[in-house]
C-alpha cells in the first residue's frame, strides 16, 4: 500500500483533527499520491462517499491513546527483564513528557517465565517504536508513568492484600505474573474496541497486528498463571477491573463454571471481548468514576483520547 514515509506523513499532518485529516487524505489522493492513494481512499468505490467528517476522533489520536498503552506495557515489561526502562530517544513527543515511577529487574526462578519476559519486553518495545514511527511529529510523548504505588493501590482494592501491606510485582515471578495480567487482558480489549473507530485500512492492518500479538501475550500469561494454580488471585483482578469498566461482566477468570481451563476469555461465539477507550482508563486510572488521571497515569495520559467513563 502505501510506503513508511508517505503514511508517516500523512498521520503527522493530520495531527488529531478529524477534518484535517480527511482533508489532506482527499488532497493527496488528487494531486499527491496518483493511483495509490485514489485507490486507497476510494476502497474500490466505497470510500469516498464516507469522506465527510464523523465528528468521532481521528485516527492519529486512536493509535496516540494506543501509544501510551504500549508506552506503560513496554516500561513495566523492560524492567522487569533488564532493570531499565525505554531509552529516552523513545519516549519524547508532544504533551508533557513524564518519567517512570517504580520498576526493576524480577529475579526469575522459571526459565520459561524468563524467557517470556524477555519475549514480551522486546515485542513492547517494538510496538512503541513502530506506532511513533507511523504518527511521526504527530506521536506524544511518554506521560507520567507509575510501577509502584499504582500496583499497591491495585492490589488492596482487589483484596489481595490488606490495607497496610504492599504489592511489589518486581519482587517475584508470581507477583510479575498478577502485575502482567493487569495489563494483558485489558490490552487486547481496546484494541479490539478501538478497531471500528480506524477509518484508514493502513492503520487498521497495523493495530489488527499490534491486537493479535497483545492477544499471543495475554494467552502466554494466562496460561503461566493456569499452571502455577494462581486462581483466587486472578479472580480478584479480574472481578476489580470488572468492577470498575461498567456494568458489564466481560472479564473472566482462568476457570470457567465447570472448572476447566479458561485461557482465552470469550462471549458465547468465542469472539474476544472489547473496550471502549474510556473503560480501559478506567482500568488504568484504577478508578470507575469519570477522570483525567490516576493509577498507572498518575498526571493522565497525552492526547486527545484521556477520560475515563463514568461507571461509578
Amino acid at each position: 500500500m502505501f510506503g513508511k514515509k508517505v503514511v508517516a506523513d500523512m498521520i503527522s499532518r493530520s495531527a488529531e483533527n478529524e477534518h484535517d485529516r480527511r482533508s489532506f487524505l482527499r488532497a493527496a489522493g488528487v494531486a499527491g499520491l496518483g493511483t495509490v492513494g485514489a485507490v486507497a481512499l476510494t476502497g474500490a468505490g466505497t470510500e469516498a462517499a464516507s469522506a465527510a467528517p464523523t465528528g468521532g476522533p481521528s485516527d492519529s489520536a486512536i493509535l496516540n491513546f494506543a501509544l501510551n498503552l504500549e508506552y506503560l506495557e513496554a516500561q513495566f515489561y523492560s524492567y522487569a527483564y533488564w532493570g531499565e526502562g525505554l531509552d529516552s530517544t523513545d519516549v519524547t513527543g508532544s504533551g508533557r513528557q513524564g518519567r517512570v515511577t517504580g520498576g526493576k529487574k524480577v529475579h526469575f526462578k522459571t526459565k520459561a517465565i524468563k524467557e517470556y519476559a524477555r519475549e514480551i519486553a522486546m515485542d513492547e518495545r517494538n510496538h512503541v517504536k513502530f506506532l511513533r514511527g507511523a504518527l511521526g511529529g504527530a506521536k506524544v510523548s511518554q506521560p507520567d508513568i507509575d510501577l509502584k504505588t499504582s500496583f499497591t493501590a491495585a492490589a488492596r482494592a482487589a483484596g489481595l492484600i490488606k490495607s497496610n501491606q504492599t504489592f511489589d510485582p518486581f519482587a517475584n515471578e508470581n507477583n510479575f505474573l498478577l502485575g502482567a495480567f493487569i495489563f494483558e487482558d485489558v490490552g487486547v480489549t481496546a484494541y479490539k474496541g478501538a478497531a471500528p473507530l480506524i477509518d484508514n485500512s493502513t492503520y487498521l492492518e497495523a493495530a489488527a497486528g499490534i491486537l493479535a500479538v497483545e492477544a499471543y501475550h495475554a494467552a502466554i500469561v494466562r496460561s503461566a498463571l493456569y499452571r502455577k494454580g494462581l486462581f483466587a488471585e486472578v479472580k480478584k483482578i479480574s472481578e476489580l477491573r470488572d468492577a470498575v469498566d461498567g456494568s458489564s461482566d466481560d472479564d473472566q477468570n482462568l476457570r470457567s463454571k465447570g472448572k476447566h481451563a479458561n485461557i482465552v476469555p470469550t462471549d458465547a461465539n468465542s469472539i474476544a471481548y472489547s473496550r471502549t477507550p474510556g473503560a480501559v482508563l478506567n482500568i488504568v486510572y484504577l478508578n470507575p468514576a469519570k477522570t483525567t488521571k490516576g493509577g498507572f497515569f498518575p498526571a493522565g495520559v497525552n492526547g486527545e483520547i484521556n477520560t475515563s467513563e463514568n461507571n461509578a
